[in-house]
């Protein structure tokens, strides 16, 4: 029963860990970071799929926290789909790794690795391995010089750039 509760305290552990070759942001101010973002880009998920003009609000909690909303559009429902969750630092609060929940106990890693130091305008985030990977901005559109970067980076980091899905961010 010991190996099965350290297993699990492990593979829990795991998730909320920094890829190998992904260094997170540091001089990170979460003041600057909170408000809504707009997905420009991520790696396809089933908990994202099908939706358009998804965006990201995080604002803080009073336990020092910050609630995280996940917002966008199911093409296929018409309808608007919404997800809840919260996020706490793993380390220092200067440190751009959090580790976020959206069910339960449960948490992954929330690796924010590029991010606009002067004005907090965009970031590029991963998880705990490279199979997420999300291009959040402050606008819903960005210039082709900055997706160009994106790109240019993540392919250098080992994402899978020939499966980034650009998100539609047309008015509903």
């Amino acid at each position: 029963m010991k190996k099965l509760v350290l297993l699990c305290l492990l593979f829990l552990s795991a998730c909320t860990s920094v890829p190998s070759g992904v260094k997170p942001v540091d001089d990170f101010e979460l003041a600057k970071y909170l408000g809504t973002w707009h997905e420009i880009a991520r790696l396809d998920h089933s908990f994202e799929r099908g939706l358009s003009n998804v965006t990201a609000t995080y604002k803080m909690n009073s336990d020092g926290g910050v609630q995280v909303i996940n917002r966008g559009f199911s093409d296929a429902n018409k309808a608007w789909k919404e997800a809840e969750g919260k996020a706490y630092f793993v380390d220092s609060n200067d440190i751009g790794h959090l580790k976020v929940s959206f069910f339960g106990p449960f948490y992954g890693a929330y690796v924010i690795f590029e991010l606009d130091r002067a004005d907090y305008q965009y970031a590029f985030i991963t998880s705990y391995n490279r199979d997420y990977l999300w291009f959040l901005s402050r606008t819903p559109q960005v210039s082709e010089a900055l997706k160009q970067q994106f790109i240019a980076q993540v392919k250098q980091m080992g994402f899978a750039v020939d499966q980034i899905i650009w998100v539609d961010q047309q008015d509903q």
